[in-house]
């Protein structure tokens, strides 16, 4: 999980403050170190840390924090405010060009993540009805051009390629002619890395920027690699003005150092964040939303944001309908399902949600609930469509439990639970749509409140 571990010290600190009713000049200050020290552990820079600490510091020793009636509550806005202001208040978006082609380019070191990265925000951007291609500029690497037709095949976007013997400027060139000529609008260009930043990688890149004029230079970085990422995000800066960064493998980095350090040291904002392997598992960074999952307060608005992305309105509100009335069978129940499984890895989810502490859920097994509906799903796969459509046929037919438990992997007992807890559903879903319509006759009087 993404700033595991400095999200366990800073909302254990905090919460020490919170149980002391009135703060003393010596518990802001053995906070703030035990602040300091988490920050380091999490490998933010040493400047930033200091500088966070100081500022932090002054705000909460003043007379309006301390003489107040909940001054720990005042101190973890203050710190909520500071890490947002750190990360840069607010999301930063893409700059689309006001003359309808909009170029990005991507660069960073080899191995940093650039060409999945390339198709990632392909992806994204057409959902924002953008029209991109992806533009094979790496002559270098081994089947690089091939890895991005592979990415672009893979998510429905075209590649354009001119092969690895020409000049990645005359590739980019070409590509902007092609994408006019097609009406695409957005070019998302993959440039080579190497191992470690040097003249003849720079110059190129130089080349390539003064050439195609792009809109966006954004640097990909491996979050993974702490202060390394932070060292290779102000060199590229220098050399090409980058106008922001991409974090890849934050969802796998327990510490979180680089994204708290990058805007402090650099100046420029994170744009985005790889939280996943799969070519949907990219976030725009919002740090003010960053700021509130590190502090255990969730983050509800990315938690609706997804919801309203990945599921379907109108399917959802017929399944609402149908699961209100005596219609919902196990059709439904499995398009329900599919539903609940866009929205991603329990895990995920878990993380966003106010208040949940991820320290204490370690070592509770949070896959099990996926595992569960891989194995309720294979039962009702195992019905036939009748069976599926009028469960209770099953339920009075021991020949069918038997049948249907061998074809999914399970057993009777695992079938009749799930006949029994479909049930429950039904029946507590009836009892509700009672009240409900109870509540429009006016036949329960008023709500009490």
């Amino acid at each position: 999980m993404a700033f595991e571990g400095l999200a366990s010290k800073l909302q254990e600190t905090l919460k020490k403050l919170r149980g002391k009713g009135k703060l003393s000049e010596k518990d802001i200050k053995d906070a703030m170190r035990e602040v300091k020290l988490a920050l380091l552990e999490a490998d933010v820079n040493y400047k930033v840390v200091r500088n966070f600490v100081k500022s932090v510091s002054e705000k909460c020793l003043g007379e309006e924090v301390l003489k107040s009636l909940t001054p720990a509550q005042q101190v973890i806005k203050i710190v909520n405010e500071e890490l947002t202001s750190l990360m840069g208040n607010s999301e930063s978006s893409i700059e689309y060009s006001p003359d309808g082609l909009t170029i990005i380019m991507l660069v960073g070191l080899q191995g940093s993540g650039k060409t999945t990265m390339c198709g990632k925000l392909a992806l994204q951007l057409r959902k924002k009805n953008k029209k991109p291609l992806l533009v094979a500029c790496d002559i270098y690497r081994p089947a690089a051009i091939k890895q991005l037709q592979i990415v672009g095949k893979q998510i429905d976007i075209p590649v354009f390629s001119m092969g690895d013997k020409v000049e990645a400027v005359d590739i980019c060139k070409g590509a902007v002619t092609y994408a006019k000529d097609n009406k695409l609008n957005v070019i998302i260009i993959d440039t080579a890395g190497r191992l470690q930043i040097d003249e003849e990688l720079m110059d190129e890149l130089k080349q390539i920027k003064e050439n195609i004029n792009p809109q966006e230079i954004l640097l990909v970085v491996d979050s993974m690699t702490g202060q390394d990422a932070v060292n290779v995000a102000s060199s590229f800066n220098e050399q090409l003005n980058i106008n922001g960064v991409v974090l890849t493998k934050l969802d796998g980095d327990t510490r979180g150092g680089a994204a708290l350090s990058i805007r402090a040291i650099t100046g420029k904002p994170i744009k985005f964040v790889g939280m996943g392997e799969k070519m949907n598992d990219l976030e725009v960074f919002y740090p003010d939303r960053m700021a509130s999952r590190i502090l255990g307060m969730g983050d509800v608005l990315s938690l609706i944001e997804k919801a309203q992305q990945s599921i379907d309105e109108e399917e959802a509100k017929k399944l609402g309908d149908r699961m209100l009335n005596k219609e919902f069978n196990f059709e439904d129940f499995l398009a329900l399902m599919a539903q609940t499984k866009k929205l991603g890895p329990i895990s995920k989810l878990i993380e966003m949600v106010p208040g949940v502490n991820m320290k204490e859920l370690k070592g509770v097994d949070l896959s099990r609930g996926e595992k569960e509906m891989v194995k309720i799903e294979a039962i009702i796969n195992s019905m036939t469509l009748k069976e599926r459509r009028k469960p209770s046929i099953v339920s009075g037919s021991s020949s069918r439990k038997k049948r249907i438990a061998a074809g999914s992997g399970t057993n009777i007992q695992t079938v009749n639970k799930l006949l029994k807890d479909f049930e429950k559903i039904k029946k507590t879903m009836k009892q509700f749509n009672g009240m409900k319509k109870g509540f429009k006759k006016g036949t329960f009087g008023k709500f009490p409140f």
